[in-house]
């Protein structure tokens, strides 16, 4: 009976850690949780050979929710942003992206607070100068679907340290683009 009783608390245990929130326990965050909470401007259409080569977002907010927010709340838990990255998956039936976009930033987001970044890039030359976007400026259409459109998904994420210095990290925030020649 006693073995059963700590097999029971044992696979209680591992329940409780295997129903952890991924995000929030990715990455230590010292206690906060940072959010990009607003996009305004996005994209919706590049053109290959107008956009080239800086398709940008007018405007993010960036959020630092705390996640306790009724404990004790430090200036050590505002975030330090140190980098974004984006990346591309295919919306339609291709499977050629462009390279991810890995930008270093700086800026403070303050524990319960926000930060508004403005004209911040999501495609630079490298996106474009790599297929299969470069097939629209050499060929005018995609070579492996055949198509004039391309449909990507881009993926947004943050990445920074508190004061403290735990690392941070946003989850990603998705929008789609339509590239054409």
């Amino acid at each position: 009976m006693n073995r059963m009783i700590k097999t029971l608390a044992l696979t209680c245990v591992a329940l409780v850690f295997a129903g952890c929130e991924s995000r929030t326990d990715k990455t230590d965050g010292g206690g906060v949780l940072l959010s990009l909470s607003d996009f305004d401007g996005l994209p919706v259409v590049v053109s290959a050979s107008g956009g080239c080569c800086n398709v940008v977002i007018e405007e993010m907010t960036l959020q630092n929710i705390a996640k306790n927010p009724n404990g004790d709340l430090s200036d050590l838990m505002n975030v330090e942003i140190q980098s974004y990255e984006v990346v591309y998956t295919r919306e339609d039936t291709g499977t050629r992206v462009p390279p991810p976009l890995v930008q270093s930033i700086f800026g403070v987001v303050p524990v319960g607070g926000t930060s508004t970044l403005e004209n911040y890039p999501v495609m630079r030359t490298d996106q474009f100068n790599n297929v299969p976007i470069k097939d629209f400026l050499d060929y005018g259409y995609d070579r492996e679907t055949g198509s004039t459109v391309i449909r990507l998904r881009f993926g947004i994420r943050f990445f920074g340290r508190t004061l403290s210095g735990d690392s941070v990290e946003s989850a990603p925030a998705y929008f789609s683009v339509e590239v054409v020649p």
